[in-house]
């Protein structure tokens, strides 16, 4: 918290905020501002809801420190840039950007607010350094009434994903993050002004397309759908490549590449297929530098880090956690749950450089068991038991007003 301190200029705020933090750390099973406050010794919650709502620090300069912690501790001349989205379900219409709509967390459409994120890995590690809340256009932006509710500013104007995510890059890029390479799925590597602009910046990226894409081959002269191009290729084209440690192993699948430009140094389609079931993916690549297969193929391969952390993110410190509205809080949650996140990663790349192999055991520290360490070690205080019964009958006392106003409400209607 040391990094970061200097951001809340009041004692009250920044004490709340190392709290916050311990506590997104901490064992308990939830992680919203009433479990967070039990677990500090507060009385009642209003100190860690205030710290969301009204308290004054600027959740985006945390990010920046965040994002320069993390550049210090795991930062590599070739390290990755993965951009992706995830799902927060919710019930309700006035949490800020919710509607029905599709998010991979369900693998359907349901009640939900979508965070674009970015994440950095490099050998040394992963984490998250950036993120926005996406706004759908016309249930959200176009509404004035829901947008003042909410607390949208007036500088939050509709952006796609695709634009929010070149937003993140670009301020990552020109902070000066040492990052070769961005990747990230099909939402991203179908927009042609991403691509564009990592090009004309010089940023190799490896960005995951659908089959329908189309490319131009023969230098040139020949437009084509990707699946037809990787149709014509021979049996001698697809080379074994694994594209990095998954659970159960080496990733193996079979690779190809075909060049888009003549020289086949600039722009590539990548084509993976299962050695299993012959199922296909596509990609397209640039390189501003001769490069390998076998590089393209590690930087496809890594996009995989930020579902990882996502996991860890939601399982291990509350990142879906919180209970707020408004558009504020819930980038100042979110910006406290990368910190916390960024915690475990800086801990997990030091226990990394003990060296560990087939045989030797135990194996390296993971984040989950860091974190029960850290709680069983450091972070774990005694409470009283009339703390504890204090919080049951103020939880209890709380639900039952809120019990009471709604069958009113609906008595009225």
């Amino acid at each position: 918290m040391a990094k970061v301190a200097g951001r809340f200029v009041r004692v009250e705020p920044r004490s709340t905020a190392r709290a916050f933090v311990t506590g997104l750390l901490s064992d308990a099973e939830r992680k919203n501002c009433w479990s967070l406050a039990e677990q500090a010794g507060h009385d009642r919650p209003d100190a860690m809801q205030r710290l969301l709502r009204s308290a004054r620090w600027d959740a985006d300069a945390v990010r920046d420190d965040l994002r320069d912690l993390v550049l210090e501790r795991l930062g590599d001349p070739d390290g990755v840039l993965i951009v992706d989205e995830t799902g927060f379900l919710k019930k309700g219409e006035h949490s800020a950007g919710v509607q029905r709509q599709y998010t991979g967390t369900a693998g359907r459409i349901e009640n939900s607010q979508i965070g674009v994120f970015l994440a950095y890995a490099s050998p040394r590690g992963r984490a998250l350094i950036d993120r926005r809340l996406y706004l759908p256009k016309d249930s959200w932006c176009a509404d004035g009434p829901r947008r003042t509710a909410a607390g949208i500013p007036e500088q939050a104007v509709f952006a796609t994903k695709p634009h929010l995510a070149r937003n993140m890059i670009t301020a990552a890029l020109e902070a000066g993050t040492p990052a070769r390479w961005v990747t990230g799925d099909e939402v991203y590597g179908q927009d042609p002004a991403l691509r564009l602009e990592l090009e004309a910046r010089g940023t190799g990226y490896v960005l995951a397309v659908s089959c329908a894409t189309r490319v131009r081959i023969n230098n040139g002269r020949t437009p084509v759908r990707a699946d037809t191009a990787a149709a014509c290729l021979p049996e001698d084209a697809w080379q074994i490549r694994s594209a990095g440690a998954g659970a159960k192993g080496p990733r193996i699948y079979r690779w190809a590449w075909i060049a888009l430009d003549g020289d086949g140094r600039r722009r590539q389609l990548l084509v993976r297929r299962n050695t299993a079931t012959g199922e296909r993916a596509f990609y397209l690549c640039f390189t501003p530098q001769p490069t390998p297969l076998s590089t393209l193929v590690q930087v496809a391969g890594v996009r995989w880090s930020i579902e990882e952390c996502f996991q860890a993110a939601k399982g291990q410190v509350g990142l879906d956690h919180y209970q707020v509205r408004h558009f504020t809080s819930w980038h100042r949650h979110i910006t406290l749950a990368m910190l916390a996140l960024a915690v475990l990663a800086f801990l997990v790349a030091e226990a990394a450089r003990t060296p560990t192999g087939p045989g030797r055991l135990p194996i390296s520290l993971t984040a989950n068991e860091i974190r029960h360490l850290m709680n069983a070690l450091i972070l774990d205080q005694p409470r009283s038991p009339a703390l504890v019964l204090h919080w049951s009958i103020w939880r209890r006392t709380h639900q039952g007003r809120a019990r009471h106003s709604h069958y009113q409400r609906r008595l009225a209607t």
